[in-house]
């Protein structure tokens, strides 16, 4: 064999050996491996200094990269109803650009209320694609907190009460910010619950009703969605800060589901250096450490304060790597390092584009919840009424720069007025009165708890507003609460469940001036009801909607739209209804909060204890009806299968199209432990022309019979029978099936 065919046999050879390790190189592990060659070739480069550099802040919504081996700073915006406003480097003040205004999408809760995946999928691709467009590595959302009191100032920007709803909604949204580029930093975690003394609190609970109600949404958003960023809380469980809770970030986080992402701590939520810095915490954002009345990032406690510490040896430098290969990870799988600088040119017309403000008008739509419509009042007829009085401040105010950390400056907002205007035209005369007036308050009272503030009304605009209705064939009155201190806003509590500024009173009044009378509660958490609703033969619910929120509300209020939002949280008729307030505890004693009433969340405690509420978990009505029929499950199920299929046909049986969410819940017919009466374990959202039938199939998984077995740390199912519920509602139940797990 002569040389040159020796060379060929070599040269092919050699090329085969290429194709096969680049072929194998698509597999998930060989490209963690590149992964990892290329973090560490990047860490052995920087000089300890650099590292720490990236552990904290340099700016208010910034940490530090290194420029000469290609790392950006990495830059972080508020959500998750939009992008924060830019702001000045040390402080809050914004810049006034006039290119960053964003696309203001409806708050999570109101996406809670359509049960519609795809909805959330798209809302996350929106808010992913401005952040982008922003220059953002990493979106401080989704919320996924749950809804344990009504009363907490954040209900409006979590999703829901119940696990599984605000897991199923929250993957999606993570997949779809994170499918543009831009990394999804799930929080707050865990069990925040509360801004009452939210800075020293801490939060007890058992192991079983932590794993079983306050883990799943955070799980699913890094086990099903892979969230590249999580967001500890401000409180404290069992003790220790969450930032540095060593069994929540170390051996759950990071070592039981294996997150391999940035732990980026809330902005002071960092209170010390050497017991986080041990931590599985790798930044530290906004801890309010000031010289001269600026905050001194390069005293923060990741800061100068770390690097003592390493140098003389308390703290490892392992932590220090081990924290800097974390943001180096995230930067990779963001593709951020090595490209060129961010260009703010021209991002403008990338944000609140005509895509982007249609998606979120469908979600703020399908987001309002008909809670009563005798006597088929709704929709109304805009050739009926030519005169309509709209009476109530929330019908003139825009929301979208209040409420907190989720400011955004909205390129537009549509007001409930001007949607009521852009619909009707000038065929109807329209006539306001705001009845009452926001007081603003932004002191910070004790303890951020207000009391009594709201008990108050204003004679003179009330007045006013009656006279208008008076004069009125039609009156729509939109209240609720607003994004003030106190109500639904982050950083405080609401002192209770009513309406502010005797809004009850008003609308008694305006009611008696005329009958016809629509009543519209916009709020981001449950209120309680006044008398007037007995006698009030129409009622619509909303959370705060977004950029078109105005238009939404008056297509649905005019039949353009049929309603199907459900509430996402069970609205009781009086605060003491409720379980946290039932069994105590709420709000604790200053440094302890204990969760007493332990699974019984929510509807869990109401159906367990047959408690009536308001309206229940999953209500909401529709301009037509709904049949559920020919409900088919598996009888016998042998255990050894992850997932078992279910069947049931819907059908409209109205005169009109419209979408109705299907819920199925589990019941366990006898148990060794204490199980609610039913949990929500599976739903579908379907759309029907009037007279259409769909045969719906969903698949529940075996975690949909399981609870967790503290004492063997797993979760375990029950051979036995099992009860399935599904229906239009947690207490309209339309079809039940029984079901037996043998093993």
């Amino acid at each position: 064999m002569n040389r040159r065919t020796l060379t060929s046999i070599v040269a092919v050879a050699m090329v085969a050996v290429v194709a096969l390790t680049t072929a194998g190189c698509n597999s998930a592990e060989c490209k963690k491996a590149s992964e990892n060659r290329k973090i560490e070739r990047l860490l052995s480069k920087m000089t300890l200094e650099e590292k720490i550099g990236m552990l904290h802040a340099n700016r208010m919504f910034s940490s530090t990269g290194v420029a000469r081996l290609g790392i950006p700073d990495v830059w972080y915006a508020d959500g998750p109803h939009g992008v924060r406003y830019e702001s000045v480097d040390n402080g809050w003040t914004s810049l006034n650009w006039e290119n960053d205004a964003c696309t203001n999408m409806p708050a999570l809760s109101a996406l809670a209320a359509t049960w519609n995946r795809e909805l959330a999928l798209q809302c996350g691709e929106v808010i992913g694609a401005e952040s982008k467009a922003r220059g953002k590595h990493v979106q401080l959302a989704p919320g996924v907190n749950i809804t344990r009191s009504v009363l907490n100032g954040r209900t409006w920007e979590y999703f829901s009460e119940d696990p599984y709803i605000t897991a199923e909604l929250a993957v999606p949204y993570i997949q779809g910010v994170q499918s543009k580029g831009v990394a999804a930093c799930v929080k707050h975690f865990a069990l925040n619950s509360q801004a009452i003394d939210q800075y020293w609190i801490s939060s007890q609970t058992d192991e079983r009703s932590l794993r079983e109600i306050y883990l799943p949404a955070f799980d699913a958003a890094i086990n099903r969605a892979g969230a590249m960023a999580l967001m500890p809380a401000y409180n404290k469980i069992d003790g220790l800060w969450c930032s540095e809770n060593k069994y929540m970030i170390d051996t759950l986080l990071r070592g039981e589901w294996g997150f391999d992402g940035v732990v980026v701590s809330d902005w002071n939520g960092i209170h010390n250096t050497v017991s986080t810095a041990t931590t599985g915490t790798d930044v530290e954002m906004g801890t309010a450490i000031k010289e001269n009345g600026l905050y001194a990032f390069h005293n923060y406690y990741f800061s100068n304060p770390l690097l003592e510490k390493v140098k003389d040896g308390t703290v490892s430098e392992e932590y220090v790597d081990a924290k800097v290969r974390n943001i180096l990870r995230m930067l990779l799988r963001l593709d951020a390092i090595g490209g060129k600088p961010y260009d703010t040119l021209g991002m403008g017309a990338k944000l609140a584009t005509p895509q982007h403000t249609a998606v979120a008008r469908k979600i703020a739509e399908e987001s309002i919840v008909l809670l009563k419509n005798d006597n088929n009042v709704l929709p109304l007829n805009p050739q009926q009424y030519k005169k309509v009085a709209v009476i109530g401040v929330n019908a003139n105010t825009k929301f979208s720069l209040g409420g907190g950390s989720p400011k955004v400056k909205a390129k537009y907002e549509v007001t409930v007025l001007e949607g009521l205007r852009n619909r009707l035209g000038d065929d109807v005369e329209i006539n306001f009165a705001p009845g009452y007036k926001l007081l603003n308050r932004q002191f910070v009272p004790a303890k951020h708890h207000f009391t009594n503030e709201f008990d108050r009304d204003f004679p003179e605009l009330a007045a006013e507003a009656v006279e208008v209705a008076k004069e009125a064939e039609l009156v729509i009155f939109v209240g609720g609460l607003s994004h003030e201190h106190g109500m639904d806003c982050e950083g405080y509590d609401r002192p209770n469940m009513k309406l502010p500024y005797r809004q009850d009173e008003l609308i008694a009044k305006v009611k008696k001036a005329n009958p016809n009378t629509v009543v519209v509660l916009m709020a981001g958490s449950p209120v309680e009801m006044g008398e007037w609703y007995d006698t009030t033969d129409a009622v619509l619910q909303c959370s705060f909607l977004g950029t078109e929120g105005g238009n939404a509300l008056a297509r649905v209020l005019y039949g353009d739209v049929n309603p199907s939002g459900k509430l996402a949280n069970t609205w009781s008729v009086r605060l003491e209804d409720m379980p946290d307030i039932k069994f105590g505890e709420y709000p604790g004693n200053g440094k302890e909060v204990h969760f007493n009433e332990g699974l019984l969340v929510g509807y869990r405690y109401f159906d367990t204890y047959d408690v009536k509420p308001m309206f229940e978990f999953g209500y909401g009505l529709s301009y037509t009806t709904f049949a559920y029929s020919d409900l088919e499950i598996a009888p016998v199920w042998n255990g050894s299968e992850e997932e078992f299929e279910v069947a049931f046909t819907i059908t409209n049986t109205g005169d009109r199209e419209g979408s109705e969410a299907a819920q199925i819940y589990v019941h366990q017919n006898e148990s060794s432990v204490m199980r609610p009466e039913k949990e929500l374990k599976g739903f579908e959202k379907v759309t029907l022309a009037a007279g259409e039938s769909k045969r719906v199939q969903t698949t529940l998984s075996r975690r949909a019979l399981q609870w967790w077995n503290a004492e063997k740390d797993c979760w375990i199912d029950e051979a036995g029978k099992f009860t399935l519920l599904v229906g239009a509602s947690s207490r309209d139940i339309r079809l039940t099936g029984e079901f037996e797990l043998v093993k």
